[in-house]
């Protein structure tokens, strides 16, 4: 039997570790199993049993009797035997307590710190595991430890969290000790540990923050049905309110723009649309792109395609930098939008079916992309979603904005050679299903603007 003194060295060990008693217990017994398989090469015949209670540790150890002694892990003499039970008989089983104080000796006390050190690492690791994984979608607040090229490590407490360059807001410079916001995206266990991913520029980030701002949301009154982003440049997010008293745009924007603009600070001065939901799709995608806001709308439910026509000089805002105006807004509203001056338009006919190989603006290898995948004319372009085409093999964001801006620029410029004889009716855009929009100064959607219900966008001041 062991005295008090140890199991209290372990209680402290664990306590500080914050390991739990029953797993303490079972550490103690992995350790003796260990040190007693270091001595004699084999355990199977060894039981440990530890009452922490009591701080008591048993170490037994099963043999059998016999008349010349092989292996003495194994075996024991019958006369050894006898004199501890005197009515033993050979090949009778004999349990012989352990004593390691005189059993183990310095090498084995220091295997024993060893296994012991490991366990407890695995323990922790397990801990920060299980711990951060049921917080995955959550906002954290740590510090910055080490800011390298493709990733930003990130403490709280003594768990690390990797921020990898694609996560991040690209405008944001990390320093070491700085204290930021993030959201764990993932949380995945390898054999070094726990891999921890947090980020600032998912989606989930946005959404927290809003949670976080507005109570309306955490109760569940005001619901965020969309959310669209370019990590530092724009978001736009749809919102829908479950009470009709309520103004989810206002309720999100906050009195005097307080709830948003602690949002657009915190991502630093990231401009943020929260668009207002409306079954109409003329409605909601005009809320979406805005700041501008478009003369014309030809939609085309069945394709989820969209043409909106805007006043020249409103196209540059429609668009915005990038094109990321119109990319958020057909993202967050899962439609494909094509947008186009209101005089390159004019009424004229737009070739859908021009072969992609025609148009000299496209270079051989964006024709080969686009080929391979049975995409062979402008109408075979159109009819695929923005996921669809990146999902092509080779096919980034930058080189497919490319390809829809070269084929957009032909076909303005064909629609602008198109003249239309007097008196004829206009061609159609798209075909007859096509739902147009006219809005213009007396249009419901700028009486919606005048009450707050149009797309709301707040700079950082």
């Amino acid at each position: 039997m062991i005295s008090k003194d140890l199991i209290a060295i372990f209680s402290e060990i664990a306590k500080e570790k914050n390991i739990d008693r029953t797993e303490l217990g079972a550490i103690i017994e992995d350790l003796f199993i260990a040190l007693v398989e270091k001595k004699y090469g084999d355990s199977s015949n060894c039981d440990v049993i530890v009452n922490i209670d009591k701080g008591e540790i048993e170490i037994y150890q099963e043999k059998t009797i016999v008349e010349s002694v092989m292996d003495p892990s194994l075996e024991i003499e019958l006369g050894d035997a006898q004199a501890v039970e005197p009515g033993l008989k050979m090949d009778d089983s004999f349990i012989e307590v352990v004593d390691p104080t005189t059993v183990f000796n310095r090498r084995h006390v220091t295997t024993a710190k060893q296994f012991l050190s490991q366990r407890i690492r695995d323990i922790e690791k397990k801990s920060i595991f299980e711990d951060y994984y049921h917080k995955v979608g959550e906002i954290v607040i740590g510090d910055v430890r080490q800011v390298q090229r493709d990733f930003v490590y990130i403490y709280i407490d003594q768990s690390e969290m990797r921020m990898p360059r694609e996560e991040q807001i690209e405008s944001e410079r990390y320093r070491r000790g700085d204290t930021i916001r993030c959201v764990i995206k993932s949380v995945e266990m390898l054999p070094k540990g726990p891999d921890i991913i947090v980020s600032r520029g998912d989606n989930q980030f946005l959404f927290k923050l809003f949670e976080m701002e507005v109570p309306e949301i955490e109760d569940g009154i005001v619901e965020i049905l969309a959310i669209s982003r370019s990590p530092g440049m724009r978001s736009k997010i749809i919102v829908r309110s479950s009470d009709r008293r309520i103004d989810p745009v206002g309720a999100c924007v906050g009195m005097r723009g307080n709830r948003i603009q602690s949002i657009v600070r915190e991502l630093n001065g990231e401009k943020i649309d929260v668009v207002n939901y409306s079954l109409q799709p003329e409605v909601l995608i005009t809320r979406a792109l805005s700041p501008a806001i478009p003369k014309n709308l030809y939609i085309d439910d069945d394709k989820k395609y969209c043409l909106a026509v805007f006043d020249d000089e409103d196209i540059d805002s429609a668009a915005g930098k990038n094109y990321v105006n119109v990319k958020l807004a057909a993202d967050v509203t899962r439609y494909t939008i094509d947008v186009v001056k209101e005089s390159d338009h004019s009424g004229g006919k737009k070739d859908d079916h021009v072969n992609l190989s025609d148009i000299q603006e496209l270079t051989p290898r964006m024709v080969k992309l686009l080929g391979e995948s049975n995409i062979i004319t402008v109408n075979d372009f159109r009819d695929k979603s923005e996921q669809e085409l990146l999902a092509i093999k080779g096919m980034g964001e930058k080189t497919l904005s490319q390809i829809s801006s070269r084929i957009n620029d032909i076909i303005e410029e064909q629609n602008n050679t198109v003249v239309d004889e007097e008196g004829s009716e206009p061609d159609e855009i798209i075909d007859e299903t096509l739902l147009t929009t006219e809005v213009d100064d007396e249009s419901p959607l700028e009486s919606d603007e005048k009450k707050k219900e149009e797309t709301v966008e707040t700079e950082q001041s």
